[in-house]
């Protein structure tokens, strides 16, 4: 029998539940530290839920419960500022940049300028009041349901002394790996994808529903202020340590700068570290530390004069378009892909690029054979920004998507309301190629030798139309197969046989669920010991999951209920594929230890990396904090080695790294917190 409270206690329990519930999504979300499990987190949320239903009187709009759950609006209120939110100017050679510091006189703080949204947040007597975009400087919309659904905002100030109003400022952004994520959805649901984060970004906070907000991978970044009551600062490092306490996100690579002469190092030396942010940086933000100056500085109508940014310059490179080819998903979406003449750009050489779909095609005027400018867009995917038409000969052609999908011998599909072309025949040979080749991909279940060469030709031979028949293979099968003699042969069947081992997380990435990307098999398989239990949860019990949410559980619930699927994953089982948390072959070495990955390695990638500690029983997080116990630092290291030594947390270089996992010799049989690193 439960036990029955009065108002009085209730209330108690309500609000140290809900005081707790915010500690840990902080630990969780802003300092990359949890000290409890998901299931541990979701049952505290769930007695809160209960007691709040069971005593409405004392539902408070800023509970933890209400983060997400609010019906969606007609529209958004236009409110005013009480500090109106300026622009900054912009400086675009060393030259400017020594320049301001000359005239105005440091010391200075350098910051990133995030390429996201800019918000205003309000807190009175500690507590969130209201969030403002924006707008036009002067008044901004209020978005204030859709901002409580990014868990590392804080609605109650981590403090015991709040001020009577504190406005805090910052800019609102997607991560590089959701807004992949979300494209690949998008694109798996037929619909357009976005041209960068910071497009995804503003069309999520334009969403009238905070329910489906609180879908997009959004996050939170402040920097400064609006109105103050009862606190202020002396200096911009005084006040970024405060947002610090109070619990905010804030940007990790801030350093002082005396002359114009160490900004522009720190401005080249943040350019360096850019691909080491979980946001896409444009810029480098020049802030005078002493806040007693701003007054007298003042500004114009638009900026501030004790505060300007430097905006790195985009990096753009022209080819030819040679080729368009098909690129077919996993879920039997068609994408077209330019294929480029190779160029350099941005540190790497660009082959290819995305079309997204025919209509962005068709807007873009894209031929065959044109000059075209390529970009990253956002940093993450080379994109054709235009065509020179100029330059044109007149032997370009035109594309026909469906043309094209024919001479493949596909009958592409679109739904109604779609923007993308599909294979609705999922048997078709192509789709089961694309299936397969993501089955023994890396991040799969790492069939050595069985790349995209090898499933063509045992999809042509009609040996394997489905994962399950790749664990019946024999040797006389594949040397019938072109190019395949008794070695080759070999490797592969042990490849495949060595892929039944692999932890649970790589096969529920494997299986192609759709929805389901290699961080959400992880999250599964902590949540669930075996398939069984996998197979047997519903959708509320799956959507309650940290990081899984509705659309991935109904996808997950979806995929189960399928026939064809569940005996998949019986001929899976029958041939020994793992599908228990507990993987055969692993060990706890590291268990308790936590890593955060950086830098480029020589021996592996991060992917490899991260597996490695995860197999041995570490986990592995984004952030650094006080709680990390090893930095993995390779080449090009930025930010977080910065961080980790600022905060005394051990960094391994890769050798120390690889003596610790034991893919070099090691030293010493201590255990690795006893081990010596350099």
């Amino acid at each position: 029998m439960s036990e029955v409270l009065n108002p009085t206690e209730a209330q108690k329990e309500i609000e140290k539940l809900r005081a707790d519930i915010e500690r840990h999504n902080r630990l969780y979300y802003v300092e990359a530290a949890p000290e409890i499990s998901d299931r541990e987190f979701d049952l505290m949320l769930r007695r809160l839920t209960d007691l709040e239903k069971q005593f409405p009187e004392l539902t408070d709009p800023n509970s933890p419960t209400q983060r997400v759950g609010g019906q969606p609006i007609k529209g958004f209120r236009n409110a005013p500022h009480a500090i109106p939110m300026m622009s900054l100017d912009n400086l675009f050679t060393r030259e400017e940049v020594e320049a301001y510091a000359a005239k105005h006189g440091g010391p200075f703080i350098l910051e990133p300028k995030i390429d996201g949204i800019s918000i205003s947040v309000r807190y009175e007597h500690g507590r969130f009041a209201q969030a403002l975009t924006r707008g036009d400087g002067e008044r901004g919309d209020d978005v204030s349901s859709n901002l409580k659904t990014i868990r590392s905002l804080p609605l109650r100030l981590n403090t015991d002394h709040p001020p009577a109003v504190f406005e805090v400022r910052g800019e609102v952004y997607m991560t590089r790996t959701g807004f992949a994520e979300l494209n690949e959805q998008r694109q798996e649901a037929g619909l357009t994808t976005f041209a960068n984060p910071r497009n995804a970004c503003a069309g999520s906070m334009k969403l009238l529903d905070p329910r489906e907000v609180a879908k997009r991978p959004l996050d939170i970044v402040f920097y400064a202020t609006g109105a103050l009551d009862g606190i202020d600062f002396a200096t911009h490092s005084e006040l970024l340590a405060t947002l610090k306490q109070f619990g905010f996100r804030t940007a990790p690579f801030a350093p002082t700068c005396e002359t114009g002469s160490e900004l522009w190092k720190q401005i080249d030396r943040l350019d360096q570290m850019r691909e080491e942010f979980e946001y896409e940086i444009d810029g480098a933000v020049i802030k005078i530390n002493d806040r007693s100056r701003y007054a007298d500085l003042g500004g114009t109508a638009k900026f501030p004069h004790w505060a300007t940014a430097y905006k790195y310059p985009p990096e753009q490179a022209e080819t030819t378009l040679r080729e368009i080819t098909i690129q077919i998903g996993r879920t039997g979406v068609l994408t077209p892909v330019a294929e480029l003449e190779p160029v350099q750009l941005a540190g790497t050489v660009v082959k290819r690029a995305t079309l997204h779909n025919e209509d962005e095609i068709r807007r873009k005027d894209i031929r065959v054979g044109d000059r075209v400018i390529v970009e990253k867009a956002g940093e993450i995917i080379p994109a054709i920004v235009r065509v020179c038409k100029r330059k044109r000969t007149g032997i370009e052609q035109p594309f026909n998507m469906h043309a094209a999908c024919e001479e493949l011998g596909i009958n592409p599909v679109k739904k109604e309301g779609e923007v993308a072309w599909r294979i609705d025949d999922l048997h078709h040979p192509a789709m089961l190629k694309r299936w397969l080749t993501h089955y023994a991909s890396r991040n799969g279940m790492d069939i050595d030798g069985l790349g995209e060469s090898i499933v063509e030709l045992l999809v042509d031979a009609d040996l394997v139309k489905s994962p399950a028949d790749l664990y019946h293979l024999k040797t006389p099968q594949l040397l019938c197969l072109e190019g395949f003699k008794e070695k080759k042969a070999a490797n592969l069947i042990t490849g495949i046989e060595a892929s039944k081992s692999r932890p649970f997380d790589r096969i529920l990435f494997a299986l192609g669920i759709r929805h389901v990307g290699a961080g959400s098999a992880r999250v599964l398989a902590q949540n669930f010991p075996n398939i069984g239990k996998l197979m047997d949860a519903d959708v509320q019990t799956l959507e309650g999951i940290r990081d899984i949410g509705p659309i991935v559980g109904k996808s997950i619930v979806d995929f189960f209920q399928t026939p064809e699927n569940r005996e998949l994953v019986e001929r899976l089982q029958a041939a020994g594929v793992n599908f228990e948390q507990t993987a055969k072959g692993g060990s706890d070495e590291l268990a308790g230890l936590t890593f955060v990955l950086t830098g480029t390695m020589e021996s592996m990638s991060r992917d490899e990396a991260g597996e490695e500690i995860r197999k041995r029983g570490g986990s592995v997080t984004s952030s650094v904090s006080k709680n990390t116990d090893y930095v993995v630092a390779g080449a090009k290291a930025g930010s977080k080695r910065t961080k980790a030594e600022a905060l005394g947390v051990k960094v391994l270089d890769e050798t120390a790294f690889l003596a610790i996992i034991g893919s070099a010799p090691k030293k010493t049989q201590s255990k690795p917190g006893q081990q010596e690193l350099f």
